[in-house]
């Protein structure tokens, strides 16, 4: 018997055969199949009967019990139901990844100003209304989201994200210290140009404060 299931994102919750039963209801209506709710748990039965028969599956995955669906469905001669069982997989799996953190970041680039939108406000180097800011940021952004799921402890990520720490620069991760990089010792001594004016070497260490907290 089937107690339970692993989700996509890795989490093991209580299997609920209804769900099943739920989804080959929508594709036989989606497919304007006569069948009703008895041959979808008929349909049901033998998915789980085959789940539970096939030795290389132990705790099955939520792609293990699609999979076991549409190849049910197929053998049962419900052709036309098993393709818009795949079409409804499919959009569920746009859907999904639509609500992803990175896409509704995405779309808040795409579709807000940067006069509604904190993050094109982010850098006040980089206009985010322009075309080259918006890519900048998609760029910057999706950079984030690789480093936060790939390079750094989960609990790093997880700290990040609830405010607990801030590590700075997120996007420049795995390519370089950006703002840390400059060396403020020989930036400071005998002073430097910035281009629209020349500063003196900081005398006090007011001073020296807030030309460090301008310069990174």
């Amino acid at each position: 018997m089937i107690d339970s299931i692993i989700k996509r994102d890795g989490r093991e919750v209580s299997f609920d055969s209804d769900k099943i039963t739920d989804a080959i209801m929508k594709a036989f209506q989606a497919s304007n199949s006569a069948k009703t709710r008895r041959t979808a748990e008929d349909i049901t039965r033998q998915v789980l009967e085959e789940i539970e028969t096939n030795e290389s599956i132990g705790t099955p995955s939520v792609e293990d019990v699609q999979d076991t669906v549409e190849r049910v469905l197929i053998e049962n001669g419900f052709v036309r139901t098993a393709k818009a069982y795949i079409l409804y997989r499919a959009e569920r799996s746009r859907i999904r990844e639509m609500n992803t953190r990175l896409m509704r970041i995405y779309d808040d680039i795409t579709n807000k100003a940067a006069v509604d939108s904190d993050i094109k406000r982010e850098n006040a180097n980089i206009n985010g209304d322009t075309a080259m800011g918006a890519m900048l940021k998609y760029g910057s952004e999706g950079a984030k989201q690789f480093n936060m799921m790939f390079m750094i402890k989960p609990e790093h990520a997880e700290a990040h994200r609830n405010g607990d720490i801030h590590i700075h620069d997120m996007d420049f991760l795995t390519l370089t210290t950006t703002c840390c990089q400059i060396d403020l010792i020989k930036l400071f001594k005998n002073g430097f140009s910035t281009g629209h004016g020349y500063l003196r070497e900081p005398k006090d260490i007011r001073s020296y404060s807030a030309l460090a907290c301008i310069a990174i």
